[in-house]
């Protein structure tokens, strides 16, 4: 059995890949680990095949991990009890199947003129303003937001508190008692806002779960705890898209080949969403409900496990010269959306955003580039999810 690393997730800058992680993978596909808070230690599994095996396979249960003090990076449990991060099928599967038709392609498409119009409003005011500016704080921070609270069905007035809640949520550092009462009151939002819209015929998100509660798909707690986790996924686009513009800011040659060539951005952001290590350590554990062998290792039943999609979108064995930015790449996808039942539901919606905010910067901003030197920008602490403090920016 190997022997368990200690994994301290160590605070990072830019898209620096995490060493730890780097050695783990280097030491074998399957290893163990203890990160900081929890108990005991954990399987990790990393490689690319491995890791959309164990997603996709039933015998590894989320609903199992509940009452568990597994070995985690946070000092407690992000999504509600009843979400979806803690469901297994059938109950996942209804969840998933209430909500399909906001996140189709077509649903998308519905959603883009009105994000489209959501970013020509913000950056119309940067432009006229002038610069310097933080795009941290000026573009990355309301656009998602308001693009989720459109997808989710948040009014207007409800956005800012949403943004503050979903931050304390996330933060690793102000302690589980500050999470833990703004994920009640989010939930307790969420749950008025539900029962607010349980005639059917809405095609936002909350809509289309007070409908499916209202007729007895799912149950009320899970609706809430579904549209919690949604709503918080909106800040990955802050923070991916944070590493995207560092990442053009600080490779012209790719800023000046994507303003040239347009039609590469929708694979140059696929490839960047792959290159982009997007979180510290990783993320919801799962638990083996029998027996299962994974790459030659014998894991026990009620074993905890973690896969890393960082890892797995690393993997050599798949994308050859994982370590380079290469927006010719083909082959294999890219598992930053997850995989198996548990794909993020938002990954089309999240891709979406970041076209547009790419095509924003290259077209609208001429020259733009850092106020600052790259290697002075200031990177978050203590976060799951990885991003910048601030991204000031010139043009």
């Amino acid at each position: 059995m190997p022997p368990v690393r200690a994994w301290p997730a160590a605070d990072l800058s830019g898209t620096d890949f995490d060493p730890v992680m780097a050695e783990l993978m280097r030491e074998g596909p399957v290893t163990r680990i203890s990160l900081p808070h929890g108990t005991g230690w954990a399987w990790l599994v990393t490689r690319h095949r491995d890791v959309r095996a164990v997603t996709n396979d039933p015998r590894f249960s989320r609903r199992a991990v509940l009452d568990r003090d597994v070995t985690r990076l946070a000092p407690h449990f992000i999504p509600a009890r009843d979400g979806i991060g803690f469901l297994d099928p059938p109950d996942h599967t209804a969840l998933r199947r209430a909500v399909a038709p906001a996140f189709t392609a077509r649903g998308v498409a519905r959603l883009r003129a009105r994000a489209q119009e959501i970013l020509d409003d913000l950056v119309g005011t940067l432009l006229h303003e002038g610069p310097p500016a933080d795009f941290a704080e000026r573009l990355l921070a309301p656009f998602p937001l308001a693009v989720v609270c459109e997808l989710m069905g948040v009014p207007a007035a409800d956005r800012p508190r949403m943004n503050e809640l979903t931050a304390l949520i996330l933060s690793g550092t102000h302690g589980a008692g500050h999470s833990e009462r703004a994920k009640h009151e989010m939930g307790g939002y969420f749950t008025r806002l539900l029962r607010e819209r349980a005639a059917p015929g809405g095609e936002d998100v909350t809509g289309l779960l007070g409908a499916a509660v209202a007729d007895g798909r799912v149950t009320e707690s899970q609706a809430t705890g579904f549209a919690q986790l949604l709503q918080i996924g909106g800040e990955a686009v802050t923070k991916n898209g944070g590493h995207m513009l560092y990442l053009l800011l600080t490779r012209p040659d790719l800023a000046d080949r994507l303003r040239a060539e347009p039609g590469l951005r929708p694979a140059a952001i696929e490839e960047m969403l792959r290159y982009i290590p997007h979180r510290n350590a990783v993320g919801l554990a799962r638990i083996a409900l029998e027996d299962v062998t994974v790459a030659g290792v014998r894991i026990r039943a009620g074993d905890p496990v973690y896969v890393s999609y960082v890892a797995a979108n690393r993997d050599p064995e798949v994308f050859p010269e994982p370590d380079r930015l290469d927006i010719d790449r083909a082959g294999a996808p890219h598992v930053a959306f997850g995989h198996g039942p548990h794909y993020c539901p938002g990954g089309l919606l999240a891709a979406m955003e970041a076209e547009l905010l790419v095509g924003a910067w290259l077209d609208r901003f001429p020259r733009l580039r850092f106020a600052v030197p790259a290697d002075r920008l200031r990177w978050q602490r203590g976060a799951l999810i990885r991003a910048a403090e601030s991204l000031p920016v010139t043009w």
